[in-house]
């Protein structure tokens, strides 16, 4: 029961009816209009922007607009008052029945309050982490990892079919490097000084049971092969390793992706060269030619050569300038590649695609935007969604970091040090494009300061309620059936009916957070949620009226239930999203 959707539909008839009577034009673009809740709660319960939208179209004042659709509303049984603020924003209150019916559809049926058919089944396509599989997963890679996953997690909950999806980068110059590196650990594994990493190769110690497993896997027969014999059969096995790695990790935050893509499969695959097909493709559609770049401004671009070369017209699809396809070399550049990877999602019928990316990966959005529409000739729309760096902090000191010189803090050892549900949820209390500080030594406090235990404690403190009212009234029936015909309109404090109020703004949360590819939404929303019980506890220490269970008034204690058993299955699918659990009890 979602009751912005429920009176955006009301506005809507409104509207209807007073084209109808003549009273405004007809066909009017109501997509613009919403309900939603005031900015101050004072002002009522639902708020509508609709006449201040629509009076420029309906040739109206907007305050005349909306003292037509004031007049209709008001005549509304649902609705207790009905006010014009400012140049034309319409405040609507509601009847203190109409937020107890809401609670008691979530009592019904807690699992599924908030799901919708918003997506109505369509398919999307989010590709994240797509760490290169060069070495474990660093603390950067664990904010994008959380991300995506929460992302993917929101969609499905809103009703899109989603594919969760991970592209890996074994075609370039890296997994050579991966190989050498891993080549030194083969040889020392069979007993010969290696000495200190050369300079450009990976000194991590992570890479010696790879040299051990290649050590298993050939023996000493490696050893008397030039490179290019050992090289690909190293590389092979280095990549299978890391990936293997990398899974497991991805795995200890409950991350599993439907998909593993690889990017040597575009070239090397079972249907040929699928980058020279795009070109081919691209070619034919006068959307590639040849031609000279200037230099670029500003930011580098590791793709620009100052000669004639084969250019992508990006700039037909909205990008600053055109983009190269291929290096003086012969090779194909790193954008051709992706190209062809996003035609890829685009043929696997994917018309709605999400990257997760790092913030260095900024200059990039526009030409794989440019990129998805040329491939799907405007039928398909790519949103990039990049995740700011991650600092990382213990005790408010900063805790250093390089993957090149090895030394650096893992993923694992973060999950290992403040546990998944720590991990996920903080990495998610900020707006991707925010720098994140993580402190090691906070996000595990039990405090009001520490978000994940605060709303956690919110979901255990409700089943503590259930357990002290088993033990008030022995063999009394608090299930969801019995629950469901309590009389709610008991429930009339401020902080009883503010709790209401956040709950039915649940539905309307995750659907803005679905539309705009944002699931800080969820956990911002039910940390105030958390906030709203506890206030709500701890009230009722100091007047035993407003108490969850009340020995001498049933009827009391199974509206107060009714309430703690929606805000608990709320929390619940919030938590879910996110990929955090909810406990029932916390030590």
């Amino acid at each position: 029961m979602n009751i912005f959707g429920l009176f955006e539909k009301r506005v809507a008839d409104a509207l209807g009816w007073l084209a109808e009577g003549a009273k405004i034009p007809s066909g009017l673009d109501v997509s613009r209009v919403v309900v939603e809740p005031p900015r101050d709660p004072s002002h009522g319960d639902l708020a509508t922007n609709a006449a201040m939208v629509l009076a420029k179209e309906a040739r109206m004042n907007p305050r005349a607009l909306a003292e037509l659709l004031v007049a209709d509303l008001q005549d509304d049984p649902r609705v207790i008052r009905v006010e014009i603020a400012g140049p034309g924003f319409i405040n609507i209150r509601l009847a203190p029945s109409v937020l107890h019916e809401v609670l008691r559809a979530v009592v019904v049926d807690s699992n599924n309050f908030g799901r919708s058919g918003q997506g109505a089944g369509s398919s999307v396509n989010v590709e994240y982490v797509s760490a290169n599989p060069t070495g474990p997963m660093h603390v950067g890679h664990c904010r994008g990892a959380v991300f995506g996953d929460a992302l993917a997690g929101l969609l499905d909950f809103s009703g899109y079919k989603v594919a969760r999806e991970y592209y890996i980068n074994d075609a370039g110059a890296q997994v050579d490097v991966l190989a050498r590196s891993a080549y030194l650990r083969y040889k020392e594994a069979l007993g010969q000084e290696i000495g200190a990493i050369p300079e450009g190769l990976y000194p991590g110690d992570y890479l010696k049971p790879v040299g051990e497993r290649l050590a298993k896997e050939y023996g000493p027969s490696l050893l008397d092969k030039p490179e290019t014999e050992w090289l690909p059969l190293v590389r092979e096995t280095s990549i299978d390793a890391m990936m293997d790695m990398i899974r497991a990790d991805l795995a200890a935050l409950n991350i599993h992706h439907n998909v593993f893509f690889s990017e040597r499969s575009l070239q090397k695959g079972p249907e040929g060269d699928q980058v020279a097909k795009m070109i081919e493709e691209l070619k034919a559609r006068d959307l590639v030619y040849m031609g000279r770049l200037p230099p670029p401004k500003g930011q580098k671009d590791e793709d620009w050569e100052d000669r004639e070369q084969l250019l992508f017209r990006a700039t037909a699809y909205g990008d600053e300038v055109d983009r190269p396809l291929m290096k003086s070399d012969g090779s194909y550049t790193y954008f051709a590649s992706d190209i062809a990877y996003h035609r890829s999602k685009y043929e696997r019928g994917f018309l709605s695609m999400i990257d997760v990316l790092g913030a260095d990966h900024g200059g990039y959005v526009k030409r794989m935007q440019a990129a998805v529409r040329a491939v799907s000739d405007n039928k398909a729309e790519l949103d990039v969604k990049l995740c700011q760096l991650v600092k990382l902090l213990r005790g408010g000191e900063p805790v250093k970091m390089s993957k090149r010189s090895g030394d650096f803090v893992t993923l694992r050892e973060v999950v290992d040090e403040v546990g998944r549900d720590a991990t996920r949820f903080m990495m998610i209390f900020r707006k991707n494009d925010a720098p994140l500080d993580f402190d090691l030594a906070k996000v595990v406090e039990q405090s009001k300061d520490n978000p994940v235990f605060y709303v956690q404690y919110a979901h255990a403190r409700c089943a503590s309620v259930f357990r002290q009212a088993a033990e008030a009234f022995p063999g009394a029936d608090f299930s969801a059936a019995q629950l469901e015909r309590a009389d709610l309109s008991i429930l009339s404090d401020e902080a009883e009916m503010d709790i209401i109020h956040r709950i039915a703004q649940f539905p309307r949360t995750i659907e803005a957070a679905a539309e705009a590819h944002e699931p800080h939404r969820v956990a911002f929303y039910l940390y105030d949620l958390a906030s709203a019980f506890h206030s709500l506890w701890n009230k009722g220490k100091d007047l035993p009226q407003l108490r969850f269970v009340n020995l001498t008034d049933k009827d009391s204690t199974q509206a107060r239930l009714a309430l703690v058993h929606a805000l608990k299955g709320v929390l619940a699918s919030g938590l879910a999203i996110l990929g955090v659990t909810a406990p029932d009890e916390m030590r």
